[in-house]
């Protein structure tokens, strides 16, 4: 959102430079041409004095034409440069301002040019005739030139300020414009398992982003049906399963009495009472798991010290660690309190460790380390085993995702793929986070649960 905000500032900013430039731009160009234009109507007013002086007399001589209009020419000087000549391209007359300059009297200048003058620069010219006479008469576009150059000059500086001007307003157009996208975005992150009712709100009006929030409503509420069937699926699949399952069991056990005298048949009757409590171990999961989807899981939060957390399950997991030729240890352990359910948080850390007493090889070591970092507790494992890969690191928390064990663990018992989303499932009951990385300082997995702190 962030990036996309700045694009859209930049593309209004560049929007509305673009159109200063513009306007700016053919601002002068039109200046430019009104200044010409008028140039050439002063042109025009004292052409028509000079020709009420001058007359339509072509048998005047050149000092006749002079006496009569020099007065004039010597009092516009600053303005003007004049010269007269007859139909046939004869020079009778010529301003002292234009120096040795002659300009084309042979019809191969257009009525209005711009020529060089000495002394004088760029003059703008404009040509007339009246009876026997073609006038000349040019003006310098010093003055005009000096008014475009300020021009320029006004039109960069308020082009950079209109630059900075729009990338405030583009910011503030861009941030009000996006205000809803920005209010889907943070209501799509609250919705979870433990949201799904929650909804978009939808903006005032039927433009095309109530209509996109009310399709995005629609899609949450059939995402919404379909997860509660598939929770009650579950929940009540489990459920009816265990009852069967039981009586399965019962059977088995009367069968087992029955058959102790044949050993193949005994030993038959083993593996299916094992694999019955395997079944009844993932029903009691699925269980926890959908009455944790639910919400529906009854839980007695108190103050838990660490330490003595901890030194509950020392004794399981360092049974479990033996049973699997590693050790188990505690590290680093402060003193701290926590407020949560005691039996949870014990499955929790001796689930954990028993994942990494699978993973670690024989003669490894796990470690259970507890401290304090701000306002937050955090409990570490960390074993010796080879670790995962990225893509193994983003997939391990979900449902019935095994992997292969790692080469040179001791062969045990294979899980169901539920531990570690059993794990996540108790660790955000207690508004805390659970994830998975490689070890630094050697190979290993540490798990990182971080779990909200009881000030004392």
């Amino acid at each position: 959102m962030k990036s996309f905000t700045l694009r859209l500032t930049l593309q209004f900013a560049g929007l509305v430079t673009a159109t200063t430039a513009i306007v700016l731009t053919v601002g002068g160009f039109l200046l430019d041409r009104e200044v010409e234009r008028s140039l050439e109507l002063l042109h025009e007013v004292e052409a028509r004095e000079l020709f009420e002086l001058v007359g339509n007399d072509s048998s005047l001589t050149a000092a006749a034409i002079a006496d009569r209009i020099r007065h004039d020419a010597d009092s516009d000087a600053a303005l003007f440069v004049i010269q007269v000549a007859k139909t046939g391209g004869e020079v009778v007359f010529r301003s002292n301002n234009l120096g040795e300059t002659i300009l084309p009297v042979d019809g191969s200048a257009p009525r209005h040019w711009t020529t060089t003058i000495p002394y004088f620069g760029r003059v703008h010219v404009s040509a007339s005739r009246h009876g026997p006479w073609l006038l000349q008469i040019g003006s310098p576009l010093e003055p005009s030139e000096r008014l475009i150059e300020d021009y320029i000059r006004i039109s960069i500086f308020l082009l950079i300020g209109s630059a900075l001007l729009s990338l405030v307003l583009g910011y503030g157009f861009s941030r009000a414009t996006l205000r809803p996208l920005r209010a889907i975005e943070e209501t799509a992150e609250r919705i979870g398992a433990d949201h799904l009712t929650e909804r978009i709100p939808t903006p005032a009006g039927r433009d095309e982003l109530a209509s996109l929030t009310n399709l995005l409503n629609r899609m949450l509420d059939r995402l919404h049906g379909s997860f509660e069937q598939v929770r009650r699926f579950t929940a009540d699949a489990s459920h009816e399963l265990k009852t069967p399952l039981a009586l399965i069991q019962l059977n088995a056990e009367k069968l087992r009495a029955k058959a102790r005298h044949d050993p193949d048949c005994a030993a038959t009757v083993t593996d299916i009472l094992e694999e019955i409590s395997r079944l009844q171990q993932m029903i009691d999961r699925l269980l926890f798991l959908a009455h944790a989807d639910s919400g529906a899981l009854t839980t007695a939060f108190r103050h838990l010290e660490t330490q003595a957390l901890l030194a509950t399950l020392a004794d399981d997991a360092i049974a479990l660690a033996e049973d699997r030729h590693a050790r188990f240890a505690i590290g680093r352990n402060e003193p701290g309190t926590l407020r949560g359910e005691f039996d949870l948080l014990r499955q929790l850390l001796l689930n954990v460790v028993g994942n990494a007493v699978n993973a670690a090889p024989p003669g490894s070591g796990i470690t259970l380390e507890s401290h304090a970092e701000g306002p937050r507790w955090v409990l570490s494992v960390l074993d010796e085993g080879p670790g995962m890969t990225p893509a193994q690191l983003e997939r391990a928390f979900d449902r019935f995702v095994r992997f292969a064990p790692p080469a040179g663990a001791a062969p045990g018992p294979r899980g169901h793929g539920l531990g570690l989303a059993i794990c996540k499932g108790i660790v955000e009951l207690h508004g805390g986070t659970i994830r998975l990385e490689n070890r630094r300082d050697r190979s290993g997995l540490r798990v990182r649960i971080e779990l909200p702190r009881v000030e004392s």
